[in-house]
């Protein structure tokens, strides 16, 4: 079957759709979670509210969205491991952490789910919005705490 022959089939659209919500309801857990355990970290270690003390609360962030990505890419691999989509849980795995950051891969879904590549995307892009929003909420708020101790005056900072 050649590429133009291809038809998308209901149940390849189902799944897809299905996979981009299992992302979401996975995020939707993750995001929470992280910003309240940031908040959680920050109030643990009141007094220390320099500089490094704020960097830990984003590198803190970052390790706990990554991980959220990571476990939203372990199931799009689950799901191509049960359809003997590779021969591999490797090849899986690294094939969705490839398409759900839109890299792209030199490897191929069989004809029947390639759709599923294009939503694996769709599911990333839509999970790094989200992430983005989290960690730019973290920032600005030590941007804001870092300008207080610098005694820098808000609407010198256009606030």
């Amino acid at each position: 079957m050649t590429a133009l022959e291809h038809v998308t089939s209901v149940e390849e659209v189902a799944w897809g759709i299905v996979f981009v919500a299992v992302t979401m309801t996975i995020h939707a857990f993750a995001m929470p979670l992280t910003f309240a355990a940031c908040t959680r970290f920050r109030s643990r270690f009141g007094d220390q509210r320099g500089f490094f003390a704020g960097v830990r609360v984003l590198l803190l962030a970052s390790g706990l969205i990554v991980m959220a990505h990571l476990v939203e890419v372990a199931a799009w691999a689950m799901f191509f491991v049960l359809r003997d989509a590779f021969p591999t849980t490797s090849a899986a795995y690294y094939y969705s952490l490839l398409q759900y950051t839109t890299v792209g891969s030199e490897l191929t879904l069989p004809d029947r789910w390639r759709l599923l590549g294009g939503m694996i995307a769709i599911a990333g892009a839509l999970a790094f919005a989200w992430s983005t929003a989290v960690l730019l909420a973290l920032a600005q708020r030590f941007q804001d705490e870092q300008l207080r101790r610098l005694s820098v005056p808000a609407e010198d900072i256009g606030q």
